[in-house]
């Protein structure tokens, strides 16, 4: 499949089994350890580098920006990006979340640190991501090609390891209501490599593995 040309682009088993089963569960623990610190008190609850619920998009849900271990996936997995999307790459930042029961993803398009995108299945259930390209991508239904204006969308699967790579900020992408128990993903966002974005290197930030509230400022 021709990244250029659809937009997306899956790549099966990018990260190794045993990656992600690392990965997978720390994300678990730390999640056990951010509540147990919020619970009892000891730290905010908008403590952003420990994680937090209260991401507008899928609220009550533990979501992550900018954790060290998946920012150092952000960086390994740059020279995969720029291999399959022949696409010159910085890294802006990354973000994690593990879903619910329930949990449902509206569909939107991305912010400008998202411009070319992956979401990566670290562990738990199988929750499909659903693509809608712009209209002059075809879309095979059956034995005829309709276009995203009156198509469902794309369904894509990804077992552990699996990553979807996409155009976040001109695709629409989304997920229905999540029917298992957990999910672990992971996105990694990525800017393309020009003079004029590169002051949105790490979403702004001096470096990665700073929390949001670095964005914009110089170190003293």
């Amino acid at each position: 499949m021709n990244f250029k040309k659809n937009k997306f682009l899956k790549i099966e088993k990018a990260l190794s089994p045993e990656m992600c089963d690392f990965s997978y569960k720390y994300l678990l623990f730390k999640r056990q350890v951010a509540d147990t610190l919020f619970k009892h008190k000891y730290i905010s609850p908008y403590e952003e580098i420990w994680g937090t619920w209260s991401d507008p998009q899928i609220p009550n849900t533990y979501s992550s920006y900018s954790d060290l271990v998946m920012d150092t996936l952000l960086v390994k997995m740059l020279p995969l990006m720029e291999a399959a999307t022949k696409i010159r790459l910085v890294p802006t930042y990354s973000y994690t979340r593990l879903y619910k029961r329930g949990d449902e993803l509206k569909r939107h398009k991305d912010r400008f640190s998202c411009e070319i995108s992956t979401t990566m299945n670290l562990g738990g259930g199988n929750w499909p991501i659903y693509l809608s390209p712009n209209e002059n991508v075809g879309i095979p239904d059956g034995k005829k090609i309709t276009t995203a204006s009156n198509a469902k969308g794309i369904k894509i699967d990804l077992e552990p390891g699996d990553m979807l790579i996409y155009k976040g900020c001109d695709i629409e992408h989304w997920r229905e209501p999540f029917e298992g128990d957990h999910c672990g993903q992971v996105f990694l966002h990525y800017n393309k490599k020009s003079p004029k974005n590169k002051d949105n290197m790490f979403d702004g930030r001096p470096h990665l593995g700073l929390p949001i509230w670095f964005k914009g400022k110089k170190l003293i």
